[in-house]
């Protein structure tokens, strides 16, 4: 076959690129991740029932800052990274600044507070099973956000795996937040961020078998 025979069957039926295919994916799988997440926390946790007045308070929007700045800098790194051969870039920087700062806050609150407190603050009422329900309503969105990076083409695959699942863990750690009753900045520092990693993890063992094109 000439050169130009193999040009011509090449580009036989080819479409243009649609520009808005990594928008529109990842959209819909925010849509879907963050609406699952919500239901499943309504129906299998229930809304807490001082949600009106705790959401006054500015310690309840803090609590909400932290899974929403870092699913900000998951969704800027999995968009990155579904692209071939693109890098996450600043995305890391995005998600280790939050993590950073409620570490901080975290460790100046617990040196502060007398001794007999410290330990409270970290583990609170529920340590035992806050990881696990952020695992839980990660479900959702972890599927979604996989289904738009499959879509895609991503060739980093442990990254875009990891980004992934972090997406999804933040975004279900904020539906969650409309149920937990934890107010202590170290009991988020140690078990929500904990809930966010183990999707994480998932996804970056996950990434190389499930995002292979």
């Amino acid at each position: 076959m000439k050169t130009e025979d193999l040009i011509t069957l090449l580009a036989t039926g080819a479409a243009p690129v649609d520009r808005h295919a990594l928008a529109r994916r990842f959209g819909v799988a925010l849509l879907a991740g963050g609406a699952g997440s919500t239901l499943l926390m309504a129906l299998v946790f229930g809304v807490r029932p001082d949600l009106a007045r705790v959401a006054a308070t500015p310690v309840f929007w803090l609590k909400v800052a932290l899974p929403f700045l870092i699913g900000l800098g998951a969704l800027a790194a999995s968009t990155r990274l579904a692209r071939p051969g693109a890098r996450p870039g600043y995305a890391w920087a995005a998600i280790a600044w939050p993590v950073a700062a409620v570490w901080i806050a975290a460790a100046v609150l617990v040196w502060l507070a007398p001794a007999h407190a410290r330990l409270p603050l970290v583990l609170g009422q529920t340590w035992r099973v806050c990881p696990l329900n952020i695992v839980f309503l990660s479900v959702p969105g972890f599927i979604a956000v996989f289904w738009a990076l499959r879509g895609l083409a991503p060739t980093r695959l442990r990254a875009a795996g990891f980004a992934g699942g972090l997406l999804a863990s933040a975004t279900a750690t904020l539906a969650y937040c409309l149920h937990c009753p934890e107010m202590a900045v170290p009991f988020w520092a140690v078990w929500y961020l904990l809930g966010m990693a183990i999707p994480a993890a998932v996804g970056a063992w996950l990434g190389p078998r499930l995002l292979r094109w």
